[in-house]
């Protein structure tokens, strides 16, 4: 039995390695496809510090933030994967936030609270093309100044690969972890198209959060669980809690 895990790549290469290390056979299914969009940033530009909701809006520049002059400021990351990310890109000052953009947003706040960072000078929201959340609106909303530039879109997957299909029909599928409500959407699509929903339906699923999870159980999935915290060491403890109450 494996689990089958939907998050684009690269990230869920990482995610099956650490799978595998917990002794579960793995298939993948990235519902979302990355791709870069043209940033024309201006170099030396007045920010006075970067803010990051996902990995891929930094992959997205990785080889012009050097040029534009961002590696020296000091960068707002979501989470901890994020900021991973930013890190090895170049930042050297990354202050992380708890998982969501609402911890993001309050981190953003409390900085400027404490006089570390200047609401007078922008700051630069490297983002998706598609946003669950309007970050950039609500800081204005607090009196911030705020440049959104959009470095990426994530492009729904039509179809699921052969082995996926093959493996739902076969009842060889045994919970499937969800990681964004855009890619849990492409998912449910993907599934209707291939004709497994029902099947796919019919097993656990692990959500990154509540929000992820309503996608689900407004398609009618019926074993839908939410990870304690929107990271990914819960959403596992969250998928063995699940599979150990299928075999109860």
């Amino acid at each position: 039995m494996s689990i089958l895990v939907t998050r684009p790549h690269p990230d869920n290469e990482t995610t099956a390695v650490n799978l595998r290390a917990r002794g579960h056979l793995v298939l993948l299914a990235p519902a979302l496809k990355f791709e870069p969009v043209a940033f024309l940033g201006e170099s030396e530009a007045p920010y006075g510090a970067v803010l990051v909701t996902s990995a891929n809006a930094i992959r997205a520049v990785a080889a012009q933030l050097r040029d534009l002059g961002l590696l020296e400021l000091p960068l707002f990351a979501v989470g901890e994967h994020t900021a991973a990310a930013a890190r090895e890109a170049g930042f050297v000052e990354v202050i992380v936030a708890g998982g969501d953009a609402a911890s993001l947003r309050e981190k953003v706040m409390q900085s400027a609270r404490d006089k570390v960072l200047k609401k007078k000078s922008a700051l630069l929201y490297l983002a998706g093309a598609d946003l669950s959340r309007d970050l950039g609106g609500e800081l204005v909303a607090e009196g911030f100044r705020v440049v959104t530039q959009t470095t990426y879109r994530m492009v729904p997957v039509k179809h699921l690969p052969r082995e996926v299909c093959e493996g739902f029909a076969a009842h060889g599928i045994e919970a499937v972890l969800h990681y964004s409500r855009r890619s849990a959407r492409a998912f449910l699509d993907a599934a209707r198209d291939e004709g497994v929903e029902i099947s796919a339906l019919a097993i656990p699923h692990c959500c990154l959060s509540d929000t992820v999870a309503g996608v689900l159980r407004d398609a009618g999935a019926s074993q839908v669980l939410v990870a304690a915290t929107p990271d990914e060491t819960a959403l596992f403890d969250t998928l063995e809690r699940a599979l150990r109450t299928r075999l109860a």
